[in-house]
């Protein structure tokens, strides 16, 4: 689906089609057009209208590119991941936006499900100051309501990271190293989407780029501030995770060694134990203890029990147990 939208003489609407008279450089019109899960005929738009260059009109109609920035004679190509909000259960996840920026227009290409362009999309039409400020101004309120969508699902990851530290702690749970892992590998996915974005933002935000004025570039720094935070908290949080993981793997060694402390100590208490009965066990004549044959019993089992208590108070004198 294509959806155009022209901000002329103070007025935004949408229009059926571009005029290619808009694409010029004098042109008082600015327009944004928006590709949402577009068909190849569709997609054709890129290359037969806007003459855009063939590799940069291959990676948009791609599914999954990481994110970058690039500079074309006359245009910026720029891929950005918003955060996928349709994810149910498989954890964190995100789905690519492409960015062509022009001098007077912008064209967006995605898979439909982006929530800051349908933000834009629904606001456009009923405040014409959206495409007022130019092509770059409608960009950089896109890539803000991109950024602000990442703070909700950041949060989610900090209570899991809290909770997992808990439960680590307590070691209650069995299957807690799953969990670990899973949200190690979301973290990892977050660190590979939001370092690159960071770095392609902060392109914007140092006048590297003609199509970027100064106001702009001071509002893309407002917005790589926010990648940068994003980024320190990805760190953080996998540093954390790193070390729930060792902690809970050293709490699980040091829950294992009491265990085997206490099988050897009772294994060692019986050892001389099952000498003494084995021996007085035997069907062949042995030395008697003063007394008679239902006495016998008595003895032993008290020898028993003074080599115990002694071995016993022999391994809490050396604090073995």
């Amino acid at each position: 689906m294509i959806n155009i939208y022209v901000h002329q003489h103070g007025e935004t609407r949408s229009a059926p089609a571009v005029d290619t008279k808009w694409l010029d450089a004098d042109s008082d019109v600015v327009l944004w057009v928006d590709l949402a899960a577009a068909t190849a005929d569709e997609g054709r738009v890129l290359s037969d209208l806007f003459h855009f260059h063939p590799l940069s009109v291959e990676d948009a109609l791609s599914k999954i590119h990481h994110p970058k920035i690039e500079q074309y004679p006359g245009y910026l190509y720029l891929i950005l991941h918003g955060i996928d909000h349709q994810q149910g259960e498989r954890g964190f996840a995100t789905r690519d936006v492409d960015f062509f920026l022009g001098l007077n227009y912008l064209v967006t290409v995605h898979d439909g499900f982006s929530r800051s362009i349908a933000k834009w999309k629904s606001i456009c039409g009923q405040h014409e100051h959206v495409l007022a400020e130019g092509a770059a101004g409608l960009l950089h309120r896109i890539v803000d309501s991109m950024v602000e969508n990442y703070r909700p699902e950041i949060d989610a990851l900090e209570e899991q990271v809290n909770d997992l530290e808990e439960e680590a702690i307590l070691g209650y749970r069995t299957d807690i190293v799953r969990q670990i892992l899973m949200l190690k590998r979301d973290l990892a996915s977050l660190r590979r989407v939001v370092i690159p974005q960071r770095d392609a933002v902060g392109r914007l935000a140092h006048r590297e780029f003609s199509l970027i004025n100064d106001e702009m570039t001071y509002r893309f720094r407002d917005v790589y501030d926010q990648f940068v935070r994003l980024s320190e908290e990805a760190i953080m949080f996998q540093d954390r995770i790193t070390s729930i993981l060792e902690a809970h793997l050293s709490s699980v060694s040091n829950r294992l060694n009491v265990v085997m402390k206490v099988l050897t100590v009772i294994s060692t208490i019986f050892l001389p134990l099952t000498v003494l009965t084995g021996m007085w066990g035997m069907n062949v004549p042995l030395p008697m203890f003063p007394g008679s044959a239902m006495q016998q019993f008595w003895w032993v089992g008290g020898i028993m029990a003074v080599i115990a208590a002694g071995m016993l108070a022999l391994f809490r004198l050396n604090r073995w147990i």
